[in-house]
């Protein structure tokens, strides 16, 4: 499955950080990890750091599918207002989403200290309307956000072109976010556990799944086997061709990334991310070297070459709408590209097993625009099934509530 188009920049700018070995014996272990994704990587330390002995399985390079696309935002803020999934699934629940995600932050900040040098930095996040119709939803996400004791201030538009610049009804500022580099983290996370002692592979294809009462076996495009007791799939948008029934949409997302822009130019930009209320978004964050990654013009595309093809005339259209915002900045684009990412209804992810393969082989679908905080979370709590402990995020991300 060909995820990604054009020059992602994290690829470019780090190249092949370190060579894995693709399997070449049958192996044993206590979990088997499918993807050497940022996902796969989240997942794979937390089992390995809590006593698990882990197997990483990634068919291609690792980092090469969709974390080299990943532009990397790590929020709090779903997709889906706190507000349509408090109707959807009570606001008790719509809340625990919410302080869940807001808790994988500083996760995600102690691992990228103990991993070091992956472009990790605490940011602000604004969050505005596209439209003067959008000002009532905002404000209602607002107030519920703030009953539930979320830290965010209310921007209207005489304060907000004040502060940024930017001309609209009106903006929610949170001050938990952060930016990294994910296809750094993903290699460091993994390139430190093989140093541990954990087997990590590359260009190695899994064919086959095959389940037991006692545990799962592997069997690799070459016929080796890979006996586990459990295995958990990582494999990014392309995890669904392990499902009979698609959970989720395949879509195509877009980005530019600039040269460096200096500190006086990009003024409050540089610790603030900044995306919209209009749906599919508009959003831009910097990157530690003074450069501005911009992305959305999302479509329902889902085929390589047509995504190939359009990147040129995405990136253009993406730096007209910021030129459009901020004028003033001196845009001049690097690197541009797209990639595949996938969306569920209710923008939630799904962690944990399905029907369809028994209780050892555990989901890892961080769906949505806040994928590796997702991850982070998922990494708790699929280690809390695997242990048979209870979670209090398991029912509200299985496949269970799609039959609510």
């Amino acid at each position: 499955m060909d995820l990604k188009s054009g020059y992602p920049f994290w690829s470019v700018k780090n190249g092949l950080m370190h060579a894995f070995p693709p399997l070449q014996q049958d192996l044993r272990c206590d979990v088997a990890v499918i993807g050497g994704g940022i996902t796969g990587a989240l997942i794979a330390d937390e089992l390995a750091q809590h006593g698990h002995d882990v197997a990483v399985i990634e068919q291609r390079d690792i980092g090469w599918g969709s974390t080299a696309a990943s532009t990397a935002l790590l929020q709090y803020e779903i997709d889906t207002h706190m507000t349509d999934l408090a109707k959807k699934y009570g606001e008790a629940d719509a809340a625990l989403a919410y302080k869940a995600c807001a808790e994988a932050i500083p996760v995600l900040q102690a691992l990228a200290s103990e991993v070091r040098d992956v472009d990790f930095a605490r940011n602000h996040s604004l969050y505005y309307a596209s439209r003067r119709r959008d000002y009532g939803a905002l404000q209602d996400e607002f107030a519920l956000r703030k009953k539930h004791g979320f830290d965010m201030e209310w921007l209207e538009p005489g304060l907000l072109r004040e502060r940024y610049g930017i001309d609209a009804p009106c903006a929610i500022l949170s001050r938990l976010a952060a930016r990294i580099d994910p296809y750094r983290m993903a290699y460091r996370l993994l390139m430190r556990l093989q140093k541990q002692g954990a087997n990590v592979f590359d260009r190695t294809v899994i064919d086959r799944i095959e389940t037991t009462a006692r545990g799962v076996t592997l069997k690799t495009a070459d016929e080796h086997s890979i006996h586990a007791k459990h295995v958990v799939l990582a494999a990014g948008y392309a995890t669904q061709q392990w499902l009979k029934k698609s959970v989720a949409k395949n879509r195509s997302s877009y980005a530019f990334i600039t040269e460096p822009i200096d500190d006086e130019a990009l003024g409050p930009l540089q610790n603030t991310m900044v995306w919209e209320s209009a749906r599919p978004y508009l959003y831009m964050r910097t990157a530690g070297d003074g450069r501005l990654l911009v992305g959305g013009e999302d479509d329902a595309v889902d085929i390589a070459a047509k995504r190939d093809a359009r990147v040129g005339k995405k990136s253009l259209t993406l730096m007209k709408q910021v030129a459009k915002l901020f004028p003033h900045l001196p845009l001049q684009p690097a690197f541009a590209w797209a990639g595949t990412f996938a969306e569920t209804e209710d923008g939630l992810p799904f962690f944990g097993p399905h029907e369809q393969h028994g209780p050892r082989v555990h989901f890892a679908m961080a769906y949505g625009g806040n994928g590796i905080t997702y991850s982070m979370l998922g990494a708790g709590l699929l280690r809390a099934l695997i242990e048979r402990r209870k979670h209090p995020l398991a029912e509200l991300f299985s496949f269970k509530r799609l039959e609510r």
